[in-house]
């Protein structure tokens, strides 16, 4: 009977091609039912969880439609998958819950997961998925109807995630669960069991052992050694008494492999229709809403045509950020998760939590900084296994096997972990990725910083601007502004850095000249990939922590913060060194240095009015926190501002409070500026304003260099000189920056129940 027609399922429900086909499922059904008054009903709302006369089922599935993912119909007598073996031929199977999306937190999302072969012979890793789909036909106990065992594991473990259940609390909870239900249940007796059973839905994982010092990891020649090679530090945890503690590694690498994840993404008719909405179902009118838009995009369909051509093949973002898993602000503990993104998916799906994939997770205490290539060495072999191609993928909308590849656009990460992962100098003379030795910034003697000026280099050539020395930093500016290097020319000043990894080999000392400081610090491990040179724009700078630096530096300067205020007796003497608004040189007193009143400088009734209008604003619900929490009225000041707060009062909230407070050419530089972040981040990007918005946001820089004080430009306020760029190559901002891999970071924190492992919630 499996061999029945079902394209009818697929038909108009007023045509007759439905009315013969339902006829003929009701017939069968009748004929296999026990109880002809309690079928299954398989229409949209009940799902078969619901049971009536063939009438009424009739009725259901005319107002409600057939349940199309209902293809294998084991409910009503048909032979399921694991009893026709390996040589069914038909249609596909369907299990409730989440294809290998990633740890026990991704089951609190169920989706459906499918597959079936269209006459073809099962892979190996189908043949081992027939295994729980014989779970999925169980009963949970005998005469139950409503419930399977793969259901309950499913639930259970969605209980688990979601109040942090300890392993020992959840195997406590499943013997108490089948001593409540009759005899010959079956719930799992413990958690190993449950979990047992859903690793094979691709959620394994592999524990690899690492150098405590971050040299190697166990693997492949070194899989059998038991010390490192590089440094001779043993494998083994020392004890107190420094005796080793066989079978307990020094440093553990968590490794969730994605390959077998991505395969049941397709096996989910849901989401496998997602992996190609790009292709079928992207609006395509010259704005830009989706990395699809991108030039990114289009070079690697023009590069490497065989894989544009296929719609099916994934392109990849990559994030990683280190947390304290303790919840505390000591930085003495840092674990390290590295999450894959999937940019096939529709805007509003690709940066949900349900389709982040925790692919690594770097165990503290410390942080492995420039050795955390040591620690990616997994991923990146898969990820050249992709870009070659993964044979025998079963997509089941299209019912076929295909060969799936996949491509890395990019990093997503915060300004320092940029550094770890691109092998570029994040501070110092060369602190730009993109200017690297073209930065020359200004070093503040007094104040013992640098200061990246110079902004009118971005203006056309022949810019009054230029020329304005006193109201800049007294030069005149000639050059004109740095080209970005591309991939192949930061491989080749990167290919004779080889020096090796691990905290026992520091890097060497500096023996340049001023004129050529390095801007490498190493050979990044992601250059292993075939693709990675060609790529533009290869790590991508967050928005989000920019915003927030930017806005902290406004406000703290504004507002005069201390130890957020750029303003102060060492900058006003760095302006008098540089030349410029000496009138604001302070007077150094015995008992109270005294600065003159600079046109940044709020008064204090001004200061009243700024936190008075904050303090008064209301906004939507869960539009942002409450402003209102974040004003200290006693103090004239704002305090516990968070990235979502800066990023609202950015765009926002600002422009408002300064409406009549400071000089009116200070106030229309800053209002520009908080423009330029609101025009950047929308969800929608017109290509044909990016020219103006970039010659608009040179333009408010240099404002701001006429008004602020030298120690105002931080690397964080040059870096928005090259957003517009990124938008250009990239696509929209949300797409690319930190906020959902925060919040996922929250979720991972939530996890840990004690300092001991046996109160970390795995």
């Amino acid at each position: 009977m499996y061999k029945m027609d079902k394209s009818w399922m697929h038909a108009d429900r007023r045509s007759r091609k439905f009315e013969l086909g339902l006829a003929e499922f009701l017939r069968f059904a009748s004929e296999n039912a026990s109880d002809r008054t309690n079928i299954c009903c398989p229409c949209l709302k009940c799902g078969n969880t619901e049971g009536f006369t063939v009438g009424v089922i009739k009725d259901h599935i005319y107002f409600n439609g057939f349940n199309e993912t209902y293809k294998q119909w084991t409910w009503h007598g048909e032979p399921s998958l694991a009893a026709m073996g390996t040589d069914r031929r038909g249609e596909s199977e369907t299990v409730q819950i989440e294809p290998g999306i990633g740890m026990e937190e991704n089951l609190e999302m169920e989706d459906e997961v499918s597959m079936g072969d269209n006459g073809a012979q099962f892979s190996e890793d189908s043949n081992e998925f027939l295994k729980f789909v014989e779970d999925r036909d169980k009963p949970l106990y005998p005469g139950c109807t409503k419930w399977t065992k793969l259901n309950a594991i499913v639930q259970t473990f969605n209980l688990k995630a979601k109040y942090g259940m300890s392993d020992a609390c959840y195997s406590d909870m499943l013997i108490m669960v089948g001593l409540l239900l009759p005899e010959g249940n079956e719930v799992p007796g413990s958690f190993y069991e449950a979990k047992k059973t859903l690793c094979g839905l691709g959620m394994e994982y592999k524990k690899i052992h690492a150098c405590p010092n971050d040299c190697i990891l166990y693997r492949e020649k070194n899989a059998d050694a038991t010390s490192c090679p590089e440094c001779g530090t043993s494998r083994w945890k020392l004890g107190k008494d420094n005796t080793e503690k066989v079978g307990v590694p020094g440093k553990v690498l968590w490794y969730f492999p994605p390959i077998p994840r991505f395969k049941r993404m397709f096996q989910s008719t849901s989401t496998s229709k997602h992996l190609t909405w790009h292709a079928d179902n992207r609006k395509k009118d010259g704005m830009m809403r989706h990395p699809a838009d991108s030039p990114t995009w289009e070079l690697i369909n023009q590069k490497w045509h065989e894989f544009g051509i296929e719609p099916r093949n994934l392109r990849l973002a990559l994030s990683s950020d280190g947390f304290n898993p303790h919840s505390s602000l000591s930085s003495k503990y840092s674990c390290w998760p590295i999450i894959l993104v999937t940019y096939n998916l529709p805007p509003w799906l690709c940066m949900k939590r349900k389709f982040m994939m925790l692919t690594l997770l770097i165990s503290g205490p410390k942080q492995p900084g420039n050795d955390i290539d040591v620690y990616l060495q997994p991923l990146i072999d898969d990820l050249k296994v992709l870009w070659d191609g993964v044979e025998g993928v079963y997509d089941d909308v299209r019912g076929e096997y295909f060969k799936l590849k996949a491509v890395l656009f990019w990093t997503i990460n915060d300004f320092p972990a940029y550094g770890n992962l691109s092998g570029s100098i994040v501070k110092g003379y060369n602190a730009c990725p993109i200017c690297v030795d073209k930065t020359k910034p200004y070093r503040l003697k007094h104040g013992n910083k640098m200061a990246y000026m110079r902004h009118h280099r971005f203006l056309p050539r022949y810019h009054p601007y230029r020329k304005q020395q006193a109201a800049f930093d007294n030069t005149i500016e000639d050059e004109l502004a740095p080209i970005p290097l591309s991939g192949d020319e930061v491989l080749q000043r990167v290919e004779s850095l080889n020096w090796p990894f691990g905290k026992k080999y520091p890097p060497p000392p500096y023996k340049g000249t001023e004129d050529n400081r390095p801007c490498f610090k190493k050979k990044s491990v992601f250059f292993e990939l075939e693709y990675w040179k060609d790529i533009p724009v290869r790590h991508c700078l967050d928005v989000m922590h920019i915003e927030k630096n930017v806005c902290d530096s406004i406000i703290g300067t504004l507002l005069n913060i201390p130890g957020k205020t750029k303003d102060g007796v060492a900058s006003r003497l760095d302006m008098v060194d540089m030349g410029i608004r000496t009138c604001l040189k302070p007077t150094i007193g015995a008992k109270r240095d005294k600065l003159p009143l600079a046109s940044w400088n709020l008064l204090l009734e001004e200061k009243k009015i700024v936190c008075n209008s904050f303090f008064h604003m209301t906004v939507p619900v869960h539009f942002s926190s409450n402003v209102r929490s974040l004003v200290s009225m006693d103090d004239l000041r704002l305090v516990g501002l968070k990235s979502h707060d800066c990023h609202t009062i950015m765009q926002i909230l600002l422009p408002i409070a300064l409406r009549s407070a400071l000089e009116k050419p200070v106030r229309y530089a800053i209002i520009r500026f908080c423009l330029f972040f609101k025009a950047i981040c929308s969800k929608v990007i017109d290509v044909s304003k990016l020219e103006q918005m970039q010659a608009d946001l040179v333009v408010t820089v240099c404002l701001l260099e006429k008004f602020f004080p030298p120690s105002f430009f931080d690397i964080m306020i040059h870096l928005t000189v090259h957003l517009v760029r990124e938008v250009e190559l990239c696509g929209p901002v949300f797409f690319r920056w930190m906020y959902p891999f925060e919040r996922y970071m929250k979720v991972f924190k939530g996890y840990v129940r004690g300092r001991s492992s046996r109160g970390v919630h795995r």
